[in-house]
């Protein structure tokens, strides 16, 4: 299986990007893993409704540039479903399993994504109903990944 994470921004924390190339390495033995960082759009602090529209379907072209046509698409939206890691890993079980051999994770900017890339998406995931820095999702989705092809070979994981 091919995954891989188009997220919005340069990830700039070195603490984030330790972690992160501790679970891309350990994926490495599952799964073909890629993280495609495009550039966040520029804007200031405070923005109208119709400047927000305009920055997320800025960063939402860039996104979909990245997309290839053949992917299953998992967009993270707060409006998403929620699932545990045992059913995130069923639904990844479950693509490879259908001829999926490629899914794309996106995780938007700031501002969240653009109606372009949710309609594009084959599936909206939501880790939770709370707000996290876009920058720690991507760890937070490596290591559920991570924990997911350990679920689906039945290795241990912590629990």
């Amino acid at each position: 299986m091919n995954i891989s994470i188009v997220t919005v921004g340069k990830l700039k924390e070195k603490y984030l990007k330790l972690g992160i190339e501790e679970y891309t390495k350990r994926l490495s033995s599952y799964s073909k893993i890629e993280i495609i960082e495009v550039p966040d759009e520029k804007a200031p602090e405070i923005l109208s409704e119709a400047e927000m529209l305009q920055v997320k379907k800025k960063e939402g072209e860039r996104i979909l540039a990245k997309v290839p046509t053949d992917a299953h698409v998992i967009a993270l939206a707060i409006e998403g479903k929620q699932k545990s890691s045992e059913e995130l890993a069923d639904t990844i079980d479950k693509l490879g399993t259908y001829g999926k051999s490629k899914v794309t994770f996106i995780i938007g900017g700031s501002l969240g994504l653009s109606d372009e890339v949710l309609k594009r998406a084959d599936d909206k995931l939501s880790f939770s109903k709370m707000t996290f820095p876009h920058q720690l999702m991507r760890l937070i989705l490596v290591e559920q990944v991570y924990r997911a092809f350990r679920i689906m070979r039945g290795e241990p994981y912590h629990k």
